[in-house]
C-alpha cells in the first residue's frame, strides 16, 4: 500500500536562510505521525509547503503514491489535505453548519441555501468520526474544545484524508485533550492519516504511531514511542540533554508582596471579565493561575500592571495601593511583567537587543544623564544580560526581529528579571518556544523565587502551572473557583475545575 504522503529532498529557502534542507518524510495511512522540533527547526515551513501556503524550491511531493504539484491551498484541499491551525478560522456569529459549509454551500434549485440538508450532512459526518457537535449551535457559544471539532469537521467536509493539526492542544483542558485524542484515533481507524505538530512530549508519546524530529531544517531522527523516551526526544530536538521537570525545593514564603482585593475588570466590550478576584503572592513563592484561555486572565494581568483600569477593587504592591497608579509607577515600585504576546507588548522588533533590554530604564542613570544617553553603559549592561541569560545573538546591536522566538522571549525575561524586581507577573512565559528555551526560563524563574521574588504565573499550559507553582488558583469565567497547594495536586481535578466543574 502506498504512503499517504511522501516528501523527497524538500528544499525551501528564505534569502540566506535554508528553512528546509533536503527533507525526506513518509506518512502512512491509518497512522498519527508526530512532527517535533525547536522553533526555527523548519517543521512549520514544511507543513506550509504541503498545504500550499508556500512553494518549495526543489524536491518532490507524492500524495497517495502519485507525484503532485501543490501551488496553493486550493490544490491541497482538492487532493484531500486539510489543516487545522492553532488559531481557529471560524466566524463566531454563524452556526456550526454555516461555518463548515462556507464556500461549499448546499443549495436548492433556485440558489437558496438548504439548511435542513446541511444540518443533516454535518450531523452524519460528526457521528461517523465521534465528533459531538450540534450543527445549529452558534460558534460564539461553544467552548474552545468544541470549536476545534468544528475546524476538524470543516476539513473533513472538504474531503480531507490527510489532516495536519498544528499545536492542537494549546488551549484545551485535560478532558478536552483526551477527547481530541479519541477523535484522532477515530480518524486513523477509518484509514485517514494525521500529522500532529506539537512541543508537548508527553502527548507525542501518548498519541503518535511514528515520530519525526527536525533540527535546523533537517530530519535528524525518525522513531516510535516504543523506541524512545521523552528525554531522548528532547535531546534529539535540542542536540543536548534537557531537564524536562523543574528541579526546585519546597518554597519558604515570606511577607505579602502582591495583593489583589475584590478586583472587578471589564473587557474591551465592557463586559465583566474579572469578577471579584482576591489573591495574595508572597516573597519566595510562585502562585500559578490555571485556566482555559479567555476566562479573564489577560484582563487580570492588565489590571495588575496598570494597562487596564479596574472598575472596583484594589491592587497593592509591597503594601502600597497602586490601583490608580500608572504602569510606569508600578514598575518603579518593584513590579515586572512578562507579557503574553512578546511581539505586541514584549519586544520592539525593529530595535537592537540593547535598546530592548533597557526599555523600562532608558531615561535613568547609568543609561542616561538627563537628555543625553550613555550608549556605552547600555551596551555593557546588555552584553552582561546576553551572557547571563544565554541569548543566542551576534551581539547587543543585533536587531531583535532577527532572533528566534525562544531568544526573543529570553530578551523579555532578561529585561524583566534584570531590574531585580520584588514582584514578577509572568503571563504565558514560554508560549511558542522550544524545550531548551523553556528549560532555561523555568530555571531562571525558580532561581529568582529562591532569592525572594514573588511570582504570579499565568499559563494556559497546565503542565507548566503544575511544575512551577507552589500554590495554584483556578480561574473560570473571571472568578477564582479554588486555590490549591501544588504539591500533590490532582491534574484531572484541576482540569475539571478549569472546565467549570465543582470543587470536591
Amino acid at each position: 500500500m502506498s504512503s499517504a504522503l511522501e516528501l523527497r529532498g524538500i528544499v525551501k529557502t528564505f534569502g540566506g536562510l535554508r528553512a528546509n534542507d533536503g527533507v525526506d518524510l513518509a506518512v502512512e495511512w491509518g497512522q498519527v505521525h508526530a512532527l517535533l522540533g525547536e522553533n526555527g527547526a523548519g517543521k512549520s515551513t514544511l507543513m506550509n509547503v504541503v498545504y500550499g501556503l508556500t512553494s518549495l524550491d526543489s524536491g518532490e511531493i507524492l500524495f497517495d503514491g502519485k507525484p503532485v504539484s501543490i501551488r496553493s491551498t486550493h490544490d491541497a484541499i482538492a487532493l484531500g489535505i486539510g489543516m487545522v491551525h492553532q488559531h481557529f478560522m471560524l466566524i463566531p456569529p454563524l452556526t456550526v453548519a454555516e461555518n463548515i459549509m462556507l464556500g461549499r454551500e448546499i443549495t436548492r434549485p433556485r440558489g437558496w441555501i438548504d439548511l435542513p440538508t446541511a444540518y443533516r450532512t454535518v450531523s452524519e459526518l460528526a457521528a461517523r468520526y465521534g465528533l459531538d457537535v450540534e450543527p445549529s449551535a452558534r460558534v460564539e457559544s461553544l467552548s474552545v474544545g468544541v470549536q476545534q471539532r468544528v475546524e476538524i469537521l470543516k476539513a473533513l467536509y472538504r474531503g480531507a484524508r490527510l489532516l495536519i493539526l498544528d499545536e492542537p492542544t494549546a488551549v484545551l483542558t485535560p478532558q478536552e485533550i483526551a477527547g481530541l485524542f479519541e477523535i484522532v484515533r477515530n480518524l486513523t481507524d477509518a484509514g485517514n492519516a494525521v500529522i500532529f505538530i506539537t512541543h508537548k512530549l508527553a502527548e507525542v508519546m501518548e498519541v503518535a504511531d511514528r515520530i519525526t524530529v527536525m533540527r535546523r531544517g533537517k530530519v535528524v531522527e525518525s522513531t516510535t514511542p516504543g523506541e524512545s523516551s521523552q528525554a531522548e526526544l528532547a535531546r534529539m530536538m535540542v542536540g543536548r540533554p534537557v531537564l524536562l521537570r523543574v528541579d526546585k525545593q519546597r518554597a519558604t514564603p515570606g511577607d505579602v508582596r502582591l495583593q489583589v482585593e475584590g478586583l472587578v475588570v471589564t473587557d474591551d466590550r465592557r463586559q465583566v471579565a474579572v469578577e471579584g478576584v482576591s489573591l495574595e503572592v508572597r516573597a519566595g513563592e510562585i502562585v500559578g493561575i490555571a485556566g482555559v484561555e479567555g476566562n479573564g486572565q489577560d484582563e487580570l494581568v492588565e489590571a495588575i500592571s496598570g494597562l487596564r483600569t479596574a472598575r472596583r477593587g484594589r491592587v497593592l504592591i509591597q503594601g502600597r495601593d497602586m490601583t490608580r497608579r500608572t504602569t510606569r509607577l508600578r514598575l518603579r515600585g518593584g513590579l515586572s511583567v512578562i507579557p503574553a504576546d512578546r511581539h505586541r507588548q514584549g519586544v520592539i522588533l525593529e530595535l537592537p537587543i540593547a535598546d530592548n533590554l533597557v526599555l523600562e530604564e532608558f531615561d535613568r542613570r547609568p543609561f542616561a544623564n538627563w537628555m543625553v544617553r550613555n550608549l556605552r553603559a547600555v551596551v555593557d549592561y546588555a552584553s552582561g544580560l546576553i551572557k547571563e541569560f544565554d541569548i543566542r545573538a551576534t551581539g547587543p546591536n543585533e536587531v531583535a526581529g532577527s532572533l528566534s522566538g525562544g531568544n526573543q522571549q529570553k530578551v523579555v525575561v532578561a529585561r524583566e528579571l534584570g531590574t531585580r524586581p520584588e514582584v514578577l507577573v509572568a503571563s504565558q512565559p514560554t508560549r511558542g518556544i522550544d524545550v531548551g528555551s523553556i528549560e532555561f526560563i523555568h530555571r531562571q524563574i525558580v532561581e529568582q523565587r529562591d532569592k525572594g521574588l514573588a511570582v504570579l504565573l499565568v499559563s494556559s499550559e497546565l503542565d507548566e502551572v503544575l511544575s512551577l507553582s507552589d500554590r495554584i488558583a483556578v480561574i473560570y469565567r473571571g472568578r477564582i473557583v479554588a486555590v490549591l497547594d501544588a504539591e500533590g495536586a490532582d491534574r484531572e481535578h484541576i482540569g475539571l475545575l478549569m472546565a467549570g466543574g465543582k470543587a470536591a
